[in-house]
């Protein structure tokens, strides 16, 4: 258990085992999804179904684990090979996929999806088990980013799009989400590894806590 020792000091051995007999699934493996995924399996939950239809491209390089080495290769499948114990399904999450799949066997879903609609067909179905991000994209301090209610965001023009699809179908709940107050820096999809990176290690600590919580 050397692989863990570091971990099973800082959070005891009852809740290590804890975690080791958790069950997530992640939609999403890009920049964000990529770093939630290795912060999580790195800490012991390798338990993990990773969800993502998309390949490597040369632009996935300044912010995607995984990316180098692998232009042109599956994401799901790429990531398979770096961390064995995960399930790796090559699909594009649409909202009628959310619909057929069986989300009951998990303990939590991590959102780190960037398209609207399934986000917001996720959020609405889901909410009491959905850790969701925003996106991470023309940013460039991470310590800008937050944990709060969705109704109380600012200066996140993605999140802004979400809460308006989500008021315009009824929802109406208590829903937090990480996102970013920092006020976007560039018109384009500019990113930086280090916001995108804490994007991912953010939803990765926030399943953590509430793994060690959770009632069984």
């Amino acid at each position: 258990m050397q692989r863990y020792d570091r971990t099973i000091k800082l959070f005891g051995e009852e809740n290590f085992n804890k975690l080791q007999n958790s069950k997530l699934i992640l939609l999403g493996v890009g920049g964000v999804g990529s770093f939630a995924l290795d912060s999580l399996y790195n800490t012991g939950v390798t338990d993990i179904t990773i969800v993502d239809f998309d390949t490597y491209e040369d632009s996935n390089m300044n912010r995607q684990l995984g990316s180098h080495g692998n232009i042109g290769k599956i994401k799901v499948e790429s990531l398979k090979n770096r961390y064995p114990e995960v399930t790796a399904i090559n699909v594009k999450i649409t909202p009628e996929w959310i619909d057929n799949f069986d989300f009951s066997q998990y303990d939590y879903i991590l959102d780190a999806i960037d398209d609207i609609k399934p986000k917001v067909h996720l959020i609405n179905k889901y909410y009491t088990k959905v850790i969701t991000t925003s996106g991470s994209a023309k940013r460039f301090d991470p310590s800008k980013i937050e944990y709060k209610s969705i109704w109380e965001t600012y200066n996140d023009p993605f999140i802004r799009k979400i809460r308006y699809e989500l008021k315009k179908i009824g929802f109406k709940k208590k829903f937090k989400v990480v996102f970013s107050s920092e006020e976007p820096k560039c018109l384009e999809k500019g990113s930086f590894e280090a916001v995108t990176g804490s994007f991912g290690f953010m939803i990765a600590s926030i399943a953590i806590r509430k793994l060690l919580n959770k009632k069984k």
